[in-house]
């Protein structure tokens, strides 16, 4: 390993996706840039299709009455938040993707468990953990708030990959991440792959990993320059 950050690179998938984005942005000169790929939100305003933030939001439910959905396949929903967060309340408190969140992003209740973001019977969001989230954890509301400082050493870091058909539909976010760079003058890196899903992001051919080979190779440009 090089003892500076040329030599400190991130990268992650998904929720991982989101840790090496926050991580890069936490610690801007700690690492010389992160290659994440469909990241989870960075923008809580596009928590997959929901606006944490909007009046009197809910995780289940447009206004108009139209189920939330939180899978697609070939750009048609086959499954709605609802139905995600009743198959996690039968699993159990300690599992599943959205507890995972609350883990993560809520702060501690009186009995140390995390803060619900929404209740799990109506899907109403609280307003008050909704604004715990966007003060701690959401990046782009991070970047206009600290620009200034971290801003310098961000320059040419960022490198995000998601496909345009994301399974979660995670690539809201990351359009709403590249709107924000682009807005503060951070030169970042955005590749949205044509018809790619969560899970074949990496695919090129019969190479289910080719993917991996080009960060690999653009991670060696940062680190070796001159080779």
């Amino acid at each position: 390993m090089d003892a500076r950050a040329s030599g400190r690179f991130l990268q992650g998938h998904s929720s991982g996706g989101w840790a090496t984005l926050w991580l890069q942005t936490r610690y801007p000169k700690i690492f010389g840039g992160t290659w994440s790929t469909s990241p989870d939100p960075s923008d809580f305003h596009f928590f997959s299709t929901i606006d944490l933030y909007a009046p009197h939001a809910n995780m289940y439910g447009a206004p108009d009455g139209k189920p939330t959905p939180i899978l697609r396949v070939h750009g048609q929903p086959v499954a709605t938040m609802k139905q995600l967060a009743q198959l996690e309340s039968v699993v159990g408190p300690y599992g599943g993707q959205l507890a995972s969140f609350e883990w993560v992003f809520s702060p501690r209740g009186p009995d140390g468990r995390p803060e619900p973001l929404f209740n799990r019977s109506t899907g109403d969001i609280d307003p008050a953990v909704a604004a715990y989230w966007s003060s701690h954890y959401d990046i782009v509301q991070r970047l206009n708030a600290n620009w200034q400082t971290i801003g310098p050493d961000l320059q040419g870091k960022i490198h995000l990959f998601v496909g345009t058909d994301d399974t979660f539909y995670l690539d809201g976010a990351a359009h709403s991440l590249q709107s924000a760079l682009e807005r503060l003058g951070g030169k970042a890196q955005f590749t949205f792959l044509p018809g790619r899903s969560h899970f074949d992001l990496y695919v090129e051919g019969n190479d289910r990993y080719a993917l991996f080979d080009r960060i690999a190779g653009e991670m060696y440009q940062v680190a070796r320059p001159n080779h």
